[in-house]
């Protein structure tokens, strides 16, 4: 079939996550004809995984420590969230009909803990505001003189619109749509790209004491633990404080809350060294002097297990810990042993790949940005999401920036058309 001209709408936001619906809201109050296009038959679909768990909006925490989250990247997007904050996107769902609470832990949920209620309040608003959707639309870059190419089930459609604004996020659970192949088309026409990285990721395990021959658990403590919780405890490594809470054992390695919370660092070190070291303490509740004291207490005929599970309360899994990360004679040295369970190296060697990840580092440097979000190599082209070269811890900050950075580039889209 032959490609198409078809002009739909003075404006295409190409990405139907939470970044181009805002980014269209804002299009469409400003009176502007808008046309969401997105490869998947329905928009929104990361966003209705995130509410599975209890939609984790925002979180409640003061502005300065908010933006600090972003690292490298709060500089540039502290103005974005300054145009619209915690704060702002609570009320912005009140608006919608969906009251918030924060949790015990600061986030911001929504009363009801699901995402589909607020996604087709936003959605029915967008509509009635003149917003149209153009379904399995897959965007494949442009032709030469410059119009948008879409493949559809009914061929190639080709759209020339006044304005563009991609929010086509990272690269991370790719079968929801984000699938990181606009990054090589940006490139070729000299955008600036940081390579694309999973984000708030798990890790593959190194050898161990126990299993020399490879990377990876002893097949016995994979088959045992995987899929359970170590808890409590404190894990810190290179840039990255100490700090308690807990993570998952997988097949291969390590997953969960603490994890993705250092993931920054540990993926920086992969990188930098091939690997990366960090230490765990298994009994953040005691002192080093307290464990030495009841590792050295006599145990009689009990076996070391037996041992430690009666003065310490380990529990099978720390136990296991220990089996697979030291050798028989550091087990056997009550010194060593002691100071290991304060602080028990464990080293890892890959980053789980970025399609399993939780979000995506890397993507379009701001530097190739002007402050409106527009590619200065590509005027008329916004860029906004996790298409942008930031990265940010889980607890509501990455659907926060994502808005933010939404809105704001359809404010730079409306400056430029008004200019």
């Amino acid at each position: 079939m032959q490609p198409q001209e078809v002009l739909t709408a003075d404006i295409a936001v190409i990405g139907g996550g939470p970044a181009g619906l805002m980014a269209a809201e804002v299009l469409a109050a400003a009176g502007q004809a808008v046309t969401v296009f997105d490869a998947k038959p329905s928009v929104g679909r990361k966003f209705l995984l995130a509410g599975k768990g209890g939609l984790n909006l925002t979180h409640s925490e003061p502005f300065e420590p908010f933006v600090g989250r972003f690292g490298a990247r709060a500089a540039q997007i502290a103005p974005l969230l300054r145009g619209f904050d915690a704060d702002a996107l609570r009320t912005w769902a009140a608006e919608l009909g969906v009251q918030t609470f924060v949790g015990t832990s600061g986030r911001v949920f929504p009363t009801d803990l699901k995402a589909a209620p607020l996604l087709r309040a936003w959605l029915h608003r967008l509509r009635a505001a003149g917003v149209k959707f153009a379904m399995r639309h897959r965007w494949t870059g442009w032709t030469t003189d410059g119009a948008l190419r879409f493949e559809t089930p009914d061929g190639e459609r080709l759209v020339t619109p006044a304005a563009t604004l991609l929010a086509l996020g990272g690269a991370s659970w790719p079968q929801l749509g984000s699938d990181g192949a606009w990054a090589p088309w940006l490139a070729d026409r000299g955008v600036d790209i940081a390579p694309l990285q999973p984000a708030n990721c798990g890790f593959d395990v190194g050898p161990t004491a126990a299993h020399t021959s490879g990377a990876g658990w002893s097949a016995r403590f994979a088959s045992e633990f995987a899929g359970q919780p170590v808890k409590p405890v404190a894990l810190e490594t290179e840039g990255f404080a100490s700090r308690p809470g807990e993570f998952v054992i997988t097949a291969t390695g390590i997953e969960g809350s603490l994890v993705y919370a250092a993931s920054s660092s540990l993926r920086d070190q992969i990188t930098r060294d091939g690997q990366a070291t960090l230490h765990l303490d298994l009994l953040p509740q005691l002192t080093p002097e307290r464990v030495l004291a009841e590792v050295k207490h006599p145990r009689g005929s009990r076996s070391l297990s037996s041992h430690l599970k009666s003065r310490l309360h380990l529990s099978p899994l720390k136990m296991g810990l220990l089996h697979e990360l030291l050798t028989r004679a550091q087990m056997l040295d009550a010194a060593t042993l002691a100071a290991a369970l304060k602080r028990l190296p464990l080293t890892l060697h890959a980053a789980r790949p970025v399609a399993e990840a939780i979000s995506t580092a890397g993507g379009v440097r701001f530097e190739a940005l002007n402050d409106g979000l527009m590619l200065q190599r590509l005027p008329g082209v916004f860029v906004a999401g996790e298409m942008l070269d930031w990265e940010a811890p889980t607890g509501g900050y990455l659907l926060t920036a994502s808005m933010a950075s939404g809105r704001a580039a359809a404010q730079g889209l409306l400056d430029r058309l008004a200019a």
